[in-house]
């Protein structure tokens, strides 16, 4: 199980790497900690997500998903980044 992955890396990527990112990341840290999955959390931008080969999940926006196709992450699009429901249900699907 991945959850005990204690090494285990996600990123939050908006366009700029300053609003919706920070939200996502501050989110997706409630979320695993109800899950009691470790993980870091960081908030970045596009172009340094695109970079990043070390992140397990990508956490995005719907419209930020085709620009960071093709790496090795799994992208996850969260539609409402202030539902912790679906944060939750999709971050659930893609480690447990």
């Amino acid at each position: 199980m991945l959850g005990d992955n204690r090494d285990m890396k996600i990123i939050a990527v908006c366009g700029m790497g300053i609003g919706t990112s920070v939200l996502l990341k501050m989110n997706a840290e409630k979320v695993l900690r109800q899950l009691e999955i470790e993980a870091s959390v960081d908030a970045t931008n596009v172009a340094v997500a695109r970079e990043s080969r070390d992140a397990q999940i990508i956490l995005t926006t719907p419209d930020l998903v085709d620009q960071l196709k093709g790496l090795p992450s799994e992208v996850i699009s969260i539609e409402h980044f202030f539902d912790l429901e679906e944060i939750t249900e999709k971050l659930s699907a893609a480690l447990l």
